[in-house]
């Protein structure tokens, strides 16, 4: 009773707690934020009496005259401030001074920052979640001793009895992985191999219905489509209803899942299913992805999405997948995160080898495998590096060779839960020729025939597609298509960084050809731009027959090949960087051709839409409506700013906003004067930063003239802005300090100011209304940084250094980063040219070294965060990498944050492995490189 008592008060105050809790939550959101439209009208009117709207109605206006009596208060700490440190620190060149409040054309499109906002991360690992990576990481000492014959592993017994009372099901699926470019570019590998390895699937499925087979890659397929007769066209068809042929994934193509944006990812399977949809009237419901160099949940969130019962992944670490294989966790539902509930959970197989080949897929000895992989019978170009060859199948050896499978099939059956097995049987390009359909598929089925007419051996073999295994799996494990019962575990978190052996990480790609991957994001935004005007555009046609002749096919075409384009280079093997040269060059190009298209869609759109006269709507290719504000010459140059020739006469000047909430965003043009005037949409002038345009670090250029301004544009709108030659300007001119290692005596500029002067000790100082930052007088870069929020400073230091790479065989690389040791620091004997601007818009530091420059960028508007920029050429070097370090005093417990694919936040901690630095799974020398 004394127990039930306890339990009785103890449930009684947690109670009181959560009620309490709540309702300082309710009054927190009624006062914090009144003018916040999420938090307006959270309950409705008809309930409230009219006392309780009155009272509303001054909690609003005392909520909005604390919000003035702040900004006031906040205004006068930052004065004071300002003074206190002007006397402290009279020696340090201090950039503070100037209003800018007038620059704001409405503080209410200023978004309120809630400390709650970004709790979500703290909250990692769902509340029904059974595995959390984080825990996983951290219990795994990440050793690598032999396992045997399953070098990665363990060794796998088990009692001959055990299938006695129920069957060992095997779905041995065949598949063909074709990356759309890697050693080849995209139409090479189309030409040489995979459309013959499609031609050969219509004919030899059709040869015996018991053959099943697999295909991904919507690009391929899609080209190959276009080829064939209707004939082919019919089978292939036939063959997807009768179940022979399945589409896993669809996707445009097998995406990387760490570097692209979730915009991509989505965009690439969307184009994949809209082409599966018209033309074969197809829906894939299980994912395919055996070749990523590392999985995220957010491939798996959005495939759910998508509407996928069932997924697959492969290139998980080493030490994950043993870990795994003895918890008989291989495969789970992977929930997201933030999921409370297990609306997210989608069914994964984990594959437990070090390979998706045929070697490491039918069980866990690779040199008995290998003799199952009847390509490589005596007299073809592709052997068993274990030097014993297969045979191939005949009455004399079946019952041998067939009795050698079967014990891989039920040593691998054995780290799982249930009695069903998947064995792929695949590799790169494979099937590419007929004989090898014949090898395989008949020694195959004459291994199942034997195996399914001995019922002693308790076992069922027979090929079959992902969704076959899939489907035999729910049914044993009693696991519906919409539920997830206790049979398998639940599991949260991701699987980076792979490592397939050994120390070898596989995080050099994420940082491999870093300007392709800026080409990557570059191109996404002007094909969302584009799709997003040529949709409004496309209404508006159509209202007019003098706008009939907007080109409305022809630039949906280039919408099409961009989504194309873009979804092509999202391939594990594109945007990665892990391609061969020329493969690169082939990547760039198509993404350059698509940008350079999407321009001519945007300037098409949105002359069309700009008309208030609607029928003086004239369309002429030979001479543009519209012109954009920066040229890209080639795919690997990068692009120049557009210098608007100013006359008396306005020039106009259209900035777009394709986001879906209203926006202020600094925007920068180059005019070629400095008497520049500019108006708002609504005529009214608006204030801006004339900033030099620089021919090197220290000359400047009077071709052109860089004009910087706040922009305000509606969601989804288009701001025309008018910029004009004008006798007297009211713009404001950039100042300049340059420290250089000898100042020299140079004649004035005739509009800038510009000062000369030594590289000192003293600190360069920059702030705006939320921060202040400090800068070595030697190098330029920062050091320290003080939030006027909360009136702290933090220690935050910005360096360079050197990574070499190991003397092994095995070096860091396109995919891997493997440092010989600590990272050095980047040594510069004499100090660096430092040019530092101050503006009314933004001031920055921009640091001249031999191999960087380098840039932090303040914004006296729009902000609370830097922008940093780094140009680096370090075409000199050999296995070398440079990299950029900041350290700060902040007690991170171990931990950062980082996000995934740009669509959600994780948290990462660090782990010490001798050797080795971890963060999550991700290792590094014992530098100070993350890689996560």
């Amino acid at each position: 009773m004394k127990l039930s008592r306890q339990f009785t008060v103890f449930g009684s105050a947690v109670f009181c707690v959560v009620i309490f809790s709540l309702y300082l939550m309710l009054d927190r959101g009624h006062f914090d934020h009144p003018k916040s439209p999420r938090r307006e009208g959270t309950f409705p009117k008809g309930q409230l009496s009219i006392l309780q709207e009155k009272i509303d109605h001054l909690e609003r206006l005392l909520a909005e005259n604390n919000e003035i009596i702040s900004n006031i208060r906040d205004s006068v700490i930052n004065l004071s401030e300002s003074v206190k440190d002007g006397q402290k620190n009279p020696e340090a060149i201090n950039f503070s001074q100037g209003s800018v409040s007038e620059l704001f054309p409405s503080a209410s499109v200023l978004p309120a920052v809630d400390s709650e906002d970004c709790l979500f991360a703290s909250k990692s690992g769902s509340h029904g979640s059974g595995v959390q990576m984080l825990d996983v990481y951290d219990i795994l000492p990440f050793d690598n001793p032999d396992g045997g014959v399953w070098k990665q592993g363990f060794d796998i017994t088990y009692n001959e009895n055990e299938w006695n009372s129920e069957p060992l099901q095997v779905f041995v699926v065949p598949h063909s992985h074709n990356d759309p470019g890697w050693l080849k570019t995209f139409d090479d590998y189309f030409r040489d191999q995979t459309q013959h390895i499609l031609n050969n699937m219509v004919i030899k499925l059709q040869e015996d219905n018991r053959r099943k087979f697999m295909w991904s890659e919507i690009s391929y397929f899609s080209k190959w489509w276009d080829g064939i007769d209707s004939q082919k066209k019919d089978a292939v068809k036939r063959l997807i209803k009768d179940g022979q042929f399945e589409i896993v994934t669809g996707g445009w193509v097998m995406p990387d899942e760490a570097s692209p944006h979730y915009f991509s990812l989505i965009d690439q399977l969307i184009e994949g299913h809209q082409w599966l949809e018209k033309n074969l009237g197809v829906k894939p419901k299980s994912g395919w992805a055996i070749d990523p160099f590392g999985h995220s949940p957010t491939m798996a969130y959005l495939l759910k999405r998508a509407g996928f019962s069932n997924m697959l992944i492969q290139r998980v670490h080493y030490s994950v997948k043993k870990h795994f294989a003895t918890q008989k966790t291989l495969e789970f539902f992977w929930r997201q995160n933030w999921d409370l509930g297990s609306s997210t959970d989608i069914l994964c197989h984990m594959m437990p080898f070090y390979s998706y080949d045929v070697p490491h897929t039918c069980g866990p000895d690779p040199k008995i495998c290998c003799q199952f992989d009847f390509k490589r019978l005596p007299g073809g170009r592709v052997s068993c590096p274990w030097r014993v060859p297969p045979e191939a199948i005949h009455a004399g050896n079946v019952q041998h060779r067939a009795w050698m499978i079967l014990d891989q099939y039920r040593k691998k059956s054995k780290l799982f839960r249930t009695k069903v097995l998947l064995a792929p049987l695949g590799d790169d390009f494979r099937y590419a020729e007929s004989s090898e359909w014949d090898q395989q598929y008949q020694n195959y089925q004459k291994l199942f025939d034997y195996m399914n007419s001995h019922p002693e051996w308790h076992v069922k073999a027979q090929f079959g597609t992902l969704s076959d295994y899939f489907e035999a799996l729910r049914k044993e494990s009693n696991v519906g298509e919409k539920s997830s019962n206790s049979f398998f575990p639940v599991l949260s978190g991701d699987f980076f960084t792979y490592a397939d052996r050994d120390h070898h990480y596989w995080s050099g790609y994420f940082t491999s050809r870093p300007f392709y991957k800026r080409l990557d994001r570059v191109l996404e935004s002007y094909l969302r731009a584009a799709e997003i005007l040529y949709s409004m555009a496309l209404v508006q046609s159509s209202k007019s027959e003098k706008m009939s002749v907007f080109p409305s096919v022809d630039n949906y075409k280039l919408l099409t090949e961009a989504r194309r384009n873009l979804g092509l280079f999202q391939h594990h093997d594109a945007i990665t960087g892990t391609s061969k040269d020329w493969v690169v060059v082939d990547y760039g190009t198509r993404l350059f051709h698509s940008i350079m298209n999407l321009k001519k869609v945007l300037i098409d759109s949105a002359h069309i839409l700009i008309l208030k006269d609607k029928g003086a709507y004239n369309y002429d290719t030979s001479t543009p409506f519209l012109k954009m504000d920066d040229v890209q010459s080639f795919q690997d140059s990068l692009p120049r700013k557009t210098v608007i020739k100013l006359t008396s006469q306005p020039r106009y000047l259209l900035i777009y906003n394709p986001m879906e909430q209203e926006r202020l965003s600094v925007v920068s043009v180059n005019v070629n004067s400095p008497r520049v005037k500019l108006l708002s949409p609504l005529g009214k002038p608006v204030a801006v930063q004339i900033s030099a345009v620089w021919d090197g670090a220290t000359t400047v250029s009077h071709e052109a003239y860089q004009i910087s301004f706040v922009a305000h544009l509606p969601p989804l709108g288009l701001g025309v802005y008018q910029l004009l030659e004008v006798q007297s300007s009211e713009a404001v001119l950039a100042d300049y300090n340059i420290y250089l290692r000898n100042s020299r005596q140079e004649k004035p500029d005739r509009l800038f100011k510009i000062k000369e002067m030594q590289n000192s000790v003293d600190n360069i100082i920059l702030e705006n209304s939320y921060m202040k930052l400090w800068f070595s007088g030697m190098s330029g870069l920062l050091e320290k940084i003080n939030t006027k929020e909360d009136g702290k400073n933090r220690q935050m230091k910005v360096e360079f250094a050197w990574y070499g790479t190991t003397s092994n065989r095995d070096k860091s690389g396109a995919y891997l980063f493997l440092p010989d040791g600590d990272a050095k620091p980047y040594i510069f004997t004499d100090p660096p040219t430092i040019r530092v601007a101050h503006g009314r818009i933004f001031s920055e530091v921009v640091c001249f070294f031999h191999h960087v420059t380098h840039t932090i960028r303040l914004y006296k508007v729009q902000g609370q965060s830097l922008e940093v920029s780094n140009v680096v050429d370090i075409r000199g070097e050999y296995n070398r990498e440079l990299a950029m370090r900041i350290s700060s005093d902040i007690n991170s417990q171990n931990r950062f944050y980082t996000d995934l694919n740009g669509y959600q936040v994780i948290i990462v901690y660090y782990k010490s492995l001798g050797s080795l630095e971890c963060f999550g799974a991700g290792c590094a020398s014992k530098a100070h490189g993350i890689n996560v």
